[in-house]
């Protein structure tokens, strides 16, 4: 076991004396920027770790003096040098080997100086460039900050844009509302203006209508007389033929009234209860004689006179127990003192105001028509009808009123304020209004937004109310349960809910002409459960189709000037006891409109049909069932012919029914039409064919 120590221990040995060998064999000052890097000096020493205090050897020459310090052996540590090496840790100095042996060749203070020197100098280009890469980087730092600042502006400037031409679009979007809603306003305007010449058209019409009416009725009478002293110089068969012409005559006059009329006027119920449907035989007053008619003048002006008093107005005259003063060109409401007066009329003056003493000389009127004058909501004093006990009507039309006059006395029953400017109704404008029967309200600038809709509640028997041109989007809301007609045509109605008709159930009339109503904006329950609703006019909306749901009571449909192309199956066949007048005319109704099934519910009930101004290619199916039927207009269509069964059954062998036929304006030949084609109707002279269209 000791030899094996022994050979382990000459082997170490050996393995050391080669290793100091090799050691002693390098080169002195080989890789000494390695090493001062390795020591934490020079340069690097910054990446090489903390430095650390070394030991050096110096040996004095002839002209450095030896400085005192602290001896171990041959190692002096000066303080001097000490103190050197903390302010310059990165000085070249010479460190002192481990080993004893390694030789080291002393340097001399000249070289150390010049070390030193190159160390400072190296120190000094470190710290400048230090110093340059700290400015560069404060510069970068700067320029990063400017570019920031700029960048921001930059930004700033970007939003300020979008915010400038946000700001330039909104102003934009609000002057094209602004032009949109002016261009609609006028619009609104010229519709306005549209309607009142319409309006002034129809009553120019009427009038004429009216007038042609007098005049045939006065033509008529004419010819009673003559035929009447014809009648007395012919014999017996002579006086019943020119009888049979008197009844003629007098049915087509009833005919031309009939067809004139207006399209809510019902027949003569007692006309159609007679049995055989013939004309009431023509009355037989005797003639009056020129001293009779003076006679009669003249007891009726007794009955009238007519007196001037001299304490009225220039253009005004009482008769009786009525004063009027229309026309009069009054600028002032006249103080008068008649007790007795029951009527006061000042229509058509310029009257300004109304103080609260107008009527104390007057108190028990009971009509007062102040239509056209003047007058404004502040113009009318709050107490001026106070004291009107018996006051029933009261007409203030065409005037400039903004809101409802205050304290209208509680007798009132009808009351008109229509072609005002009322821009609103609010919940106790109408108070203490509870026998109110009538109300017109039309030509205002109304809407569902300023009505409130408690305005109507005190109004517990209002019966009538018209609301038409206004500004209504939907029917009013709170309308009154006594309710029985409601007018609210020329609106700007686009839609009828489910709920707004819920309280009057007594609605017999709802006229709703002149809106921008369609078959898909009426609620399917909005009327269908009313059992007096009778009459409905929908003229001139947008339907392209025949409504649906309507009321099963329904008499009267009005269905002009439409956009209607079709009549959808069984859609009257709900109805009870049926519909009587049926109004269809200019409307689009082809050849392929009216299904066979169209008028399903209403063959023994139908009583007028006017399908004239469509584009009907031939006769509808079912018209020939039509049993009741008394009225027929097909002119101004595209009809071509008329088959035996188109208009009359072959079959019925009932009394004629059919009064009036119209067929003009087709292109039907009259040359090619079989006598049984028009068997139900009364006379011959009834149908009219002529003119017809040209091929």
């Amino acid at each position: 076991m000791r030899w094996w120590l022994v050979a382990a221990f000459l082997w170490l040995l050996v393995i050391l004396t080669l290793s100091e060998g090799q050691a002693t064999k390098k080169p002195r000052n080989v890789d000494r920027r390695a090493k001062k890097k390795r020591d934490g000096h020079g340069l690097g020493r910054a990446r090489s770790g903390p430095s650390k205090p070394q030991k050096i050897r110096l040996l004095p020459g002839p002209t450095v003096p030896e400085e005192p310090g602290v001896q171990q052996g041959n190692i002096v540590f000066l303080d001097s040098y000490k103190n050197l090496q903390e302010q310059h840790s990165s000085y070249n100095v010479i460190p002192v080997p481990n080993d004893p042996e390694d030789h080291v060749t002393p340097l001399t203070q000249e070289e150390i100086q010049k070390i030193i020197w190159r160390e400072e100098e190296e120190h000094r280009e470190e710290e400048e460039r230090l110093k340059k890469k700290d400015e560069a980087r404060k510069m970068r730092r700067k320029q990063r900050k400017g570019q920031a600042e700029k960048q921001r502006k930059i930004v700033e400037e970007k939003r300020r844009e979008e915010e400038e031409a946000l700001r330039l679009q909104v102003e934009r979007e609000e002057a094209e509302w602004r032009r949109l809603l002016e261009e609609e306003d006028r619009r609104r305007q010229e519709k306005r203006r549209q309607d009142e010449e319409d309006r002034k058209q129809k009553e120019a019409a009427e009038r004429e209508a009216r007038e042609a009416e007098r005049e045939l009725e006065e033509e008529r009478r004419w010819q009673e007389e003559r035929l009447r002293e014809e009648l007395l110089a012919f014999d017996q068969g002579e006086e019943e033929e020119l009888h049979e012409e008197v009844e003629e005559l007098h049915e087509e006059v009833e005919e031309e009234v009939w067809l004139r009329g207006d399209v809510f006027v019902m027949p003569d119920k007692e006309a159609e209860e007679e049995p055989d449907l013939l004309p009431a035989p023509i009355p037989r007053p005797p003639a009056a004689t020129e001293d009779e008619l003076e006679e009669a003048e003249e007891e009726g002006e007794e009955k009238e006179v007519l007196v001037n008093r001299a304490d009225l107005p220039p253009g005004c005259d009482i008769s009786d127990v009525t004063l009027t003063c229309d026309n009069a060109k009054l600028t002032y409401f006249p103080p008068l003192s008649i007790p007795e007066l029951k009527s006061l009329s000042l229509e058509g003056n310029n009257i300004p105001s109304i103080p609260a003493e107008a009527f104390n000389g007057i108190p028990n009127l009971e009509w007062i028509n102040l239509k056209t004058n003047k007058l404004t909501s502040d113009s009318i004093d709050p107490k001026a009808f106070e004291g009107l006990k018996m006051l029933r009507r009261l007409y203030l039309d065409g005037n400039l009123l903004e809101s409802v006059p205050a304290n209208l006395p509680p007798t009132l029953q009808e009351l008109k304020i229509s072609e005002n400017k009322l821009r609103g109704i609010q919940e106790n404008s109408l108070e203490d209004l509870s026998s109110l029967v009538t109300l017109e309200l039309e030509g205002n600038l109304l809407s569902e937004g300023n009505v409130n809709p408690l305005a109507f509640a005190p109004l517990i028997q209002l019966s009538y109310l018209r609301l038409g041109r206004n500004h209504f989007r939907t029917v009013p809301q709170g309308l009154p349960k006594s309710l029985l007609e409601l007018y609210l045509e020329n609106n700007l109605i686009e839609e009828i809910s489910e709920t707004v008709f819920n309280q009057t159930q007594n609605l017999n009339v709802v006229s709703l002409r002149h809106n921008r109503l369609d078959e898909t904006k009426i609620a399917p329950l909005a009327w269908f459960s009313h059992r007096n609703l009778e009459s409905i006019d929908l003229s001139h909306n947008d339907f392209y189709l025949v409504p649906s749901y309507l009321p099963r009571c329904l008499v009267h449909l009005v269905l002009l000037g439409n956009k209607i192309e079709r009549i959808p199956g069984y859609v009257f066949a709900h109805m009870d006891p049926g519909l009587e007048y049926l109004y269809l005319s200019y409307n689009r109704l082809d050849g392929e409109a009216i299904e066979p099934e169209s008028f399903f519910g209403s063959y023994h009930s139908m009583v007028e049909l006017c399908l004239d101004h469509n584009q009907l290619m031939s006769v509808p199916s079912g018209i020939n069932e039509m049993t009741n039927l008394h009225f027929l207009r097909l002119n101004n269509n595209n009809i071509r012919s008329i088959p035996d069964e188109g208009i009359c059954d072959p079959n019925h062998s009932g009394d004629s029914t059919m009064v009036a036929l119209r067929l003009e304006y087709n292109f039907i030949d009259p040359q090619r039409l079989s006598p049984s084609a028009f068997s139900c109707v009364r006379s011959s002279s009834s149908v009219v064919l002529k003119p017809q269209k040209t091929k």
